[in-house]
């Protein structure tokens, strides 16, 4: 018999405690494989480099500085499609198709605000998503020093959400309200994240892979409502962004430029990519910052939590997105996944000792033991 071994820092063992020797070992090489794909992202283009100028901030945040221009112009009384049209126009950006323009909606509540209180708002929604995740990580961990460390790590991969010269990006709010939904959601409890989904995709629409994921996700494990739930936040944004194409259509001239489109065909690398440049670990170097994204990755599947799954389900199927359709110019497409991505670390240590007790357990010589009774 194998003894059962006490977890390193998590409350009870991983879910790869449990796994059979052949299994485990099967698991033990896709680990070696993920960490090697990885490393794709060394080959991976990278958006060119800020020059941290404040004079050249047209250049270094051009997209932050489009979406300010059309608030401050929304702000002064001018029509959000009309004025978006003449500044895409302006900064020869595409105007079709229509996705090419921004949902209105988060131009529409900052133009009634002052910027102190978009910034308000904006640490309020990060503070909050870092409270819900908390509150779902305290039962996962046995001690105070294991949380502490999720705290940071959690931490580190919001760091861009905290950025006030961002707040006009769509991504960083739409990314926000994404964690969050994910972390308030519990079995028999989906209201509250079916709300915060939906928010997030009338922010930024490319969130309905998230809403399409969850509701995979609760019709895979019965939980009919709940898809039901999903569905109709879907049916929603179709809705809006019917109507959202119609208005573009009404100030788009036959001559306007047109989108290069969006299949890109970057690989997992830059998914990888995409990741390091939006967390923490843009501060150490790629070819130590990459393998750590595929830990991460190992550490959320290593959680025997429903949450993790769906948290996994959720990176990969945004890991298809930007290896897919991602193009270097749309990397911060990663920021709708990347605030809780490197908490999956915290489970790396018992996951890696979990899964390799699991695979040499069945290299251990059996001994049977026989009574025999006269």
């Amino acid at each position: 018999m194998t003894p059962t071994r006490m977890p390193i820092w998590t409350a009870r063992p991983t879910r790869f405690a449990a796994l059979p020797p052949g299994r485990a070992r099967a698991t033990l090489a896709l680990l070696v494989l993920l960490l090697a794909a990885c490393l794709l992202a060394l080959r991976s283009p990278s958006p060119p480099p800020v020059s941290g100028d404040s004079a050249n901030r047209a250049e270094d945040q051009a997209d932050v500085v489009l979406y300010q221009t059309i608030v401050e112009q929304v702000r002064h009384g001018g029509d959000y499609y009309a004025v978006t049209a003449q500044a895409l126009r302006t900064g020869d950006y595409p105007l079709r198709p229509f996705v090419t323009f921004r949902l209105p909606t988060l131009a529409a509540v900052q133009a009634r605000l002052p910027d102190l209180g978009s910034k308000v708002l904006l640490y309020a929604l990060a503070a909050g998503t870092a409270i819900a995740w908390w509150m779902r990580l305290v039962p996962a961990f046995g001690r105070a020093p294991p949380r502490v460390v999720a705290l940071l790590l959690l931490s580190g991969g919001m760091l861009v959400f905290v950025q006030a010269e961002l707040m006009w990006f769509h991504e960083v709010w739409a990314g926000l309200l994404i964690a969050l939904s994910l972390a308030l959601r519990r079995p028999g409890r989906w209201v509250e994240a079916v709300a915060f989904g939906l928010a997030a995709t009338l922010v930024r629409e490319t969130a309905a892979l998230y809403v399409g994921v969850m509701a995979a996700a609760a019709w895979a494990e019965g939980e009919r409502r709940e898809a039901t739930g999903w569905a109709l936040a879907a049916a929603v944004l179709a809705v809006v962004v019917a109507a959202h194409a119609y208005a573009v259509a009404q100030v788009v001239r036959p001559l306007d430029p047109a989108s290069a489109g969006w299949a890109g065909m970057l690989g997992f690398g830059f998914f990888v990519r995409t990741m390091t440049l939006s967390t923490a670990l843009s501060l150490p170097p790629l070819w130590l910052a990459a393998p750590m994204v595929g830990l991460a990755l190992f550490g959320w599947a290593a959680w025997a939590e429903p949450l993790a799954a769906r948290a996994l389900a959720t990176f990969a199927a945004y890991a298809v997105l930007l290896g897919v359709a991602g193009r270097v110019d749309t990397f911060y497409w990663g920021l709708l996944v990347a605030g809780p991505l490197l908490v999956g670390l915290a489970f790396v240590p018992d996951g890696l000792r979990d899964l390799s007790g699991a695979a040499a357990s069945g290299r251990r010589r059996r001994i049977t033991v026989t009574r025999l009774v006269q």
